[in-house]
């Protein structure tokens, strides 16, 4: 039996579990936490066909840099000294172009689209429960300036064949009645779903185990050991793992892991922030607030409300600030309901791993034949996770893949 190591335990490792699993493979997975937070848990649970436009969009450096010096902003970025980040921020920039953004929308679109059809596939195999909901998604405004875009956004959506649809006022009021009365439309995505992460995610590491995987907690990854090559090993401060193939589903410490095998995968961390409600809201319908940039989620038991991008390198500090600014959002759009001091204290955050063209790096490289590298896919990696673990699986065990992974390759910035 062919042995696969995969580094990183996110939702793009344990996908690459799933699929790798089943074709008879023994697959370890290495993790620096115990895999019980992060990104892959708080999150906003979306599968969102409706955002096949990439974060590298036209506009985006202009208003990154109205939005620089505040802190408090949707789309904030902290001054810094970083080689690495002033490398990537220019990549992001050649990216940000109509022509480029043209190209990548079919790519992420196709990738969606599969990505829900294997979550679906999989929810009605039942080799676990987990909670699954096609409602669609609402991307609700308070402005004309707002409205104005998203129905461009809409009337582009419609041309790509996805099902969405434009609501007035007074039917989003009738879909959503908690909406406060300065919501003045929202376009609905009826070919979304929505889940719950958290609960997704130990149900799966719960599957993973029963078939056999291995799950190595707090084993950071320091070195690969290399011959002729190909990957032997991948070495953390306790132990050395051997295997056949090698997997980097490692997120934002993507750039740095590689480094060692002289590769550039350029991979920025873009942090969200999190809280969650515990108590009845109102609220049933998914919503993405838009002039504030926050996503809202009934869950299994509680009402999520995340969002906001921060590029303030690799940390997890939570921002009062920045709380304060997703919770006042909240309150702006929702009549009657307000997220309380506690609920705010106890906000988390996590790192999505930002490629500079919002396309992420799935695929082998060619100086080492036997390491994938599942990394970079910014705000769609929930919504991504099945299609990217497929495509690592089928590129070990030499299948011809889903989709066109030259796109997607990991080299295409050296």
């Amino acid at each position: 039996m062919k042995r696969v190591v995969v580094v990183g335990g996110g939702v793009s490792g344990l996908f690459s579990a799933y699929y790798l699993v089943q074709e008879g493979y023994q697959v370890t997975i290495l993790d620096k936490t115990d895999v019980s937070s992060g990104a892959s848990f708080i999150n906003a649970g979306y599968i969102t066909p409706s955002h096949f436009i990439p974060l590298a969009a036209p506009g985006i450096i202009t208003q990154g840099l109205k939005w620089m010096l505040d802190s408090s902003s949707p789309f904030y970025i902290k001054p810094r000294w970083d080689i690495d980040f002033f490398k990537w921020t220019l990549l992001f920039k050649k990216s940000a172009k109509k022509s480029q953004v043209q190209k990548a929308i079919p790519i992420i679109k196709e990738l969606n689209l599969k990505s829900r059809d294997l979550y679906e596939e999989m929810h009605s195999n039942a080799n676990f429960q987990f909670q699954y909901e096609r409602k669609g998604l609402l991307m609700a405004y308070r402005t004309e300036k707002s409205e104005e875009e998203e129905l461009e956004v809409a009337e582009m959506a419609v041309k790509e064949g996805l099902d969405a649809s434009v609501l007035s006022k007074e039917e989003v009021h009738k879909m959503q009645p908690v909406f406060s009365d300065d919501v003045i439309g929202a376009v609905h995505y009826k070919c979304d779903a929505h889940m719950t992460p958290n609960h997704f995610m130990e149900q799966m590491k719960t599957w993973l185990s029963s078939q056999g995987v291995v799950f190595e907690f707090n084993q950071t990854a320091e070195e690969f050991l290399v011959k002729d090559n190909k990957i032997t090993a991948v070495k953390t401060k306790d132990a050395v793992f051997g295997a056949d193939e090698f997997v980097l589903a490692s997120g934002t410490w993507t750039s740095k892991l590689v480094r060692s095998l002289n590769l550039y995968v350029p991979v920025q961390g873009g942090k969200g922030y999190s809280m969650d409600v515990r108590r009845d809201t109102g609220i049933t319908m998914p919503a993405i607030l838009v002039d504030a940039k926050v996503a809202v989620t009934p869950m299994e038991g509680f009402t999520r409300f995340a969002g906001t991008m921060e590029f303030s390198g690799n940390n997890a500090i939570v921002r009062k600030e920045r709380v304060e600014a997703l919770a006042t959002a909240v309150k702006r759009y929702y009549a009657d309901f307000e997220i309380n001091k506690e609920e705010k204290d106890k906000a988390t955050s996590g790192l999505r791993p930002v490629s500079p063209d919002g396309l992420p790096y799935i695929g082998k490289t060619s100086k080492y034949g036997n390491l994938t590298i599942a990394a970079g896919h910014a705000m769609m990696g929930w919504s991504l996770g099945p299609i990217t673990g497929k495509l690592v699986a089928e590129g070990i065990t030499k299948t011809v893949p889903s989709v066109d992974l030259k796109p997607l390759s990991p080299e295409r910035f050296r």
